[in-house]
């Protein structure tokens, strides 16, 4: 974006604070007076916005900034060897920036990358597969002055699986417009109905049937409309959406515009998280392809059909992920839930009816329309159609991406990866479930386990607490911090579990924190703190001897002790 231009949208308030942080490593005081101006808002409301997101920064950083990941599954690939090689080599500390003002390190949470552990960014840059004297070798190129573009890494795909027992849907060949062209000859509502016939529902955890979204929206008079992809995935442990958009940017913009068609819509956004920078490129390259062969823009294919599409680039907010915070994020505000007062379908982004599918869900409908509805319906089971990108890491000989039909056991996920011993599963993320040896022979579907897309194994060899911890860790980190039972609630959990470990809880208080999720689950404004409390629920009830060994037999009340939780969140929070 030039600089030089009048900024007066605040839609583009993402992009501003961008240009403001890429011009020169952080966002001054002067520079959040003059939006505040040029957008005729509360310089106090641009402060707010910025100290939201993860990775605005308000202090001067250094020449490089390095986001290293400290996911679990980096954390068993060698996190603290690659931590402690960073600090010595740059001479900084995490969270700080070195003497000479070269260096700034800073801890984040994944990355999409957690099939190349350890991974990091820097300057929003992927490097993958880090070993100590890796880093020694990218620091020392650095210091002398060499160009990141250089010796930046190309992250592998690693598309392991692609449904053998017959066509995958998603990673087939790939050919630019077959889907718009079938897709023109059709009316919106025979595209709606191929949608509802196919069985797709959304593949981004939530699994609503994508064509009865479409409907009601379609269904709106609203002379505006849009089409919002969710390119956000930030549920640690997935990558299967980068993968798409790396391999098959084209399909995905395809599905956009299919959505577009169905409901009526003309405009379309793509919410790309930040950690996904290095693919903003290759997006846009296929974006303006798009235009270039008459697929997007004015009268597509000559139709009465326009449709066009930009990117809006995220700012690290894991809450993003639900529709309606990163409706309010792309509207240049705090990326925080709204009070389902109206769906998106109704009002969404700007108060105009708003499809948000994610990348995987739309490179879905786009096959449907490519391929037919008999096609999809055909694979998978009875009541879950098609087939699901799952992203597997973690303790198995090979990690990355499976295109597997729904109806495929544990068991056979386990023996593709090449996983053994395992003991611990965490089945669609932190605020999925729990698995361990006794679920084993269950179904990935719809009527057994339903999985967003991200598988991470542990061994036997893992501390089952250090697994928890991590993840609690990360709830605590993104909450967004706008109603109290998640933003109390998973920082009590916290503490709750600090003393678990350390044995000085009884098993009553232990018990306490299933009562504690039940609370979060039903109070909690979005599915972030409904669903925050999952792994540590499901842990108790999985691995009760590991609990009860740490277990206090009895405890005195110590009121001392009990107040000071309290005092240590008012001082932290």
């Amino acid at each position: 974006m030039d600089m030089t231009e009048i900024r007066n949208e605040r839609t583009q308030l993402l992009n501003y604070l961008w240009d403001f942080q890429n011009q020169k490593g952080y966002i001054s005081t002067s520079d959040i007076r003059q939006l505040s101006v040029e957008l005729g808002i509360s310089w106090i409301e641009v402060e707010g916005v910025i100290s939201f997101y993860h990775f605005f920064k308000r202090k001067p950083t250094g020449k490089y900034t390095i986001y290293l990941n400290n996911s679990m599954v980096s954390e068993i690939k060698g996190f603290q060897k690659i931590k402690d090689a960073l600090e010595k080599e740059t001479k900084a500390v995490f969270g700080g920036t070195d003497p000479t003002g070269t260096f700034s390190l800073f801890e984040t949470a994944c990355i999409g990358l957690s099939d190349q552990e350890p991974a990091a960014l820097i300057n929003f840059k992927p490097f993958i597969n880090l070993t100590p004297k890796k880093i020694k070798e990218i620091i020392d190129h650095l210091k002398k002055g060499g160009k990141i573009e250089e010796i930046e890494d190309t992250p592998e795909d690693n598309i392991r699986y692609k449904n053998d027992k017959g066509e995958p849907v998603i990673f087939r060949d790939y050919k630019v417009g077959d889907t718009v062209i079938k897709l023109i000859k059709k009316t919106p509502e025979e595209v709606i109905q191929s949608i509802k016939e196919s069985g797709l529902s959304g593949r981004g955890g939530a699994f609503f049937p994508t064509g009865l979204k479409w409907e009601f929206a379609k269904q709106s008079t609203s002379m505006q409309k849009y089409v919002i992809c969710n390119a956000d995935e930030g549920e640690p442990g997935t990558f299967k959406d980068r993968a798409i958009m790396n391999q098959l940017p084209g399909l995905m913009i395809e599905g956009m515009i299919t959505g577009a068609y169905a409901i009526g819509a003309s405009k379309g956004i793509i919410y790309l998280r930040a950690e996904y920078r290095y693919l903003k490129k290759k997006l846009e390259d296929t974006i303006k392809k798009f235009y270039n062969l008459g697929l997007l823009g004015e009268n597509i294919l000559g139709k009465n059909f326009d449709f066009d599409l930009s990117i809006m680039q995220g700012a690290g907010a894991y809450v993003c992920g639900e529709e309606t915070s990163l409706i309010e994020s792309l509207e240049g505000k705090r990326g925080g839930p709204r009070t389902k007062i109206f769906f998106p379908v109704e009002k969404g982004y700007l108060d105009k009816p708003t499809i948000v599918n994610n990348v995987e869900t739309f490179s879905a409908a786009a096959r449907i329309i490519e391929l037919g509805s008999d096609f999809f319906n055909s694979k998978g089971t009875e009541k879950t159609k098609g087939t699901k990108l799952l992203s597997i890491s973690g303790d198995c000989k090979k990690p990355g991406i499976y295109e597997i039909e729904w109806g495929m056991t544990i068991k056979e996920m386990l023996e593709l990866c090449e996983a053994k011993d395992t003991n611990f599963i965490q089945f669609s993320g932190p605020s999925g479930t729990v698995l361990t040896k006794k679920d084993f022979n269950r179904e990935i579907s719809g009527e057994d386990l339903i999985c967003g897309g991200s598988v991470m194994i542990f061994n036997s060899k893992v501390d089952v607490f250090d697994i928890l911890t991590n993840f609690s860790n990360f709830f605590i980190n993104e909450s967004c911090g706008l109603c109290t039972p998640c933003r109390a609630g998973n920082y009590l959990i916290g503490k709750r579990l600090k003393r678990i470990r350390n044995n000085d809880a009884t098993m009553e208080e232990i018990q306490e924190i299933k009562d504690w999720g039940k609370i979060l689950k039903d109070s909690s404004r979005c599915g972030l703190g409904k669903t925050s409390t999952n792994f540590i629920t499901d842990a108790i009830e999985k691995f009760p001897e590991l609990f009860k060994k740490k277990a206090l037999k009895h405890k005195e009340f110590d009121l001392s002790s009990a107040l000071n939780d309290y005092y240590d969140y008012v001082k932290n929070n």
